[in-house]
């Protein structure tokens, strides 16, 4: 599913991502004092009473001419454009600023539903003063405190409520699948060689592709559609604000979709952004297929393959259950087995295993490499079953969750691996204390 997406805003040093953070559960944007710290857009998952979405912390919108105030502003009003709930920021303590009437008229704009929180609202006194926000003429405002997480609950029950409804959403039997990577490593020429047409527009300028494109098509009688996403590049590297935007846009084409094709440029190897990118597709729990494109550029004698993939497998570990395949956009080399692969990774990812066949593979693994025990007590398994799938998630039930040690679990996951076809898929073990 593509998460709603929450951007909260407002004029500079209110207490954005102080409440940021505090919503996340963790330090992620660097908070300070000093008006302008946050410049650029920040993203995290977070989570409130079990439903899921992505927030984005945006630099203080201003409309002086200090430093740096044009890009942040210009930031905020792209995240205000692609956020599905916006929450307006202001402070308590300094009341109704003309800054803050300067950004309530940017949201007056924006045709999305507005959350007006005051922040720094941390005694009864300078709560009695939420009421001169109403003048700012954006409903209700809710007094919170980012510092000590008062009030938050009824501000993120009022955001939930806000998220669009997509159950009456026709439904999709297409299998969805997304190409990420850097900019400029071929994801473009890719969606044109697998269609056929000019789909999209090609060029050797890093960052032409700025939005994500749906395309969809039918091969060996199975329906597939395809998004193109703009090249994610790192963080201080990204000077076009289109450029920006188009990371969240690809943040959100993962999470819509069912298998992720991560293209790498043959010509310039492995690169530590590379592992960045992909690391999102991985977090988020998506089949993943590992595109090394431009194949046909490189002068190979009978190793350079299987080097290659080795450095792959070295460099991605955490990837080893994505499968590998070397392609050529030019020359069309190797693409017709793309549509296979995301058809079987697409099934792999929403496979089911039946309880009893799981268990007769933990006891023989257990079997095989004997639980492991701690000043005299041994952890016990006694049954494992599935509980989800996109991707495969597996609850094991032991006598301590804490005595199953990082590498046993690693352990059971490549033997469920080496008894199911799992390829492409990550898969989840979660250990729970049997009642």
């Amino acid at each position: 599913m593509a998460y709603p997406v929450v951007a909260i805003v407002g004029r500079p040093n209110v207490g954005k991502s102080t409440l940021f953070n505090r919503i996340a559960g963790e330090r992620i944007s660097i908070v300070e004092d000093t008006p302008g710290v946050t410049r650029d857009r920040i993203y995290t998952r977070a989570e409130w009473l079990g439903t899921e979405f992505r927030m984005i912390d945006t630099g203080g919108i201003d409309l002086s001419d200090e430093p740096f105030i044009t890009q942040i502003t210009q930031q905020a009003e792209i995240a205000i454009e692609e956020a599905d709930v916006i929450v307006f920021i202001t402070s308590a303590p300094e009341g109704v600023t003309d800054a803050d009437e300067n950004v309530a008229k940017i949201l007056y704009r924006a045709n999305k539903p507005v959350l007006l929180a005051v922040n720094k609202a941390d005694n009864p006194e300078v709560r009695e003063s939420i009421y001169d926000f109403y003048s700012l003429g954006l409903g209700d405002p809710y007094p919170v405190s980012g510092a000590h997480g008062l009030g938050l609950g009824d501000l993120l029950d009022a955001v939930v409520k806000e998220f669009p409804d997509d159950t009456g959403a026709p439904k999709d039997d297409s299998i969805r699948f997304s190409l990420i990577g850097r900019p400029n490593v071929g994801k473009s020429s890719l969606v044109n060689a697998i269609l056929g047409e000019d789909r999209v527009i090609v060029s050797d300028v890093a960052g032409t592709t700025r939005d994500a494109i749906d395309t969809k098509f039918t091969a060996d009688d199975t329906k597939f559609t395809m998004v193109d996403t703009a090249g994610i590049r790192k963080r201080g590297k990204v000077y076009e604000n289109t450029e920006k935007y188009s990371v969240m846009r690809a943040m959100r084409a993962i999470d819509n979709s069912d298998v992720v094709l991560m293209v790498m440029n043959a010509e310039e190897g492995i690169r530590e952004q590379d592992k960045r990118v992909a690391g999102y597709a991985h977090e988020a729990g998506r089949g993943i297929i590992i595109l090394v494109n431009k194949w046909d550029t490189l002068k190979k004698d009978n190793h350079t393959l299987t080097d290659f993939e080795n450095l792959i497998r070295i460099e991605f570990q955490y990837l080893s259950y994505a499968p590998i395949i070397f392609v050529s956009a030019k020359t069309g080399q190797r693409l017709e087995q793309l549509p296979a692969m995301i058809k079987r990774v697409s099934e792999n990812h929403n496979k089911r295993v039946q309880s009893a066949t799981l268990n007769d593979v933990v006891m023989d693994a257990i079997a095989l490499n004997p639980t492991p025990s701690d000043n005299g007590k041994r952890l016990r398994v006694y049954y494992a079953t599935q509980v989800a799938v996109a991707p495969p998630t597996f609850v094991v039930f032991v006598n301590d969750p804490k005595m199953m040690h990082f590498s046993y679990e690693r352990f059971l996951e490549n033997q469920i691996r080496e008894h199911f076809d799992f390829e492409g898929t990550p898969i989840h073990l979660i250990e729970r204390a049997r009642k």
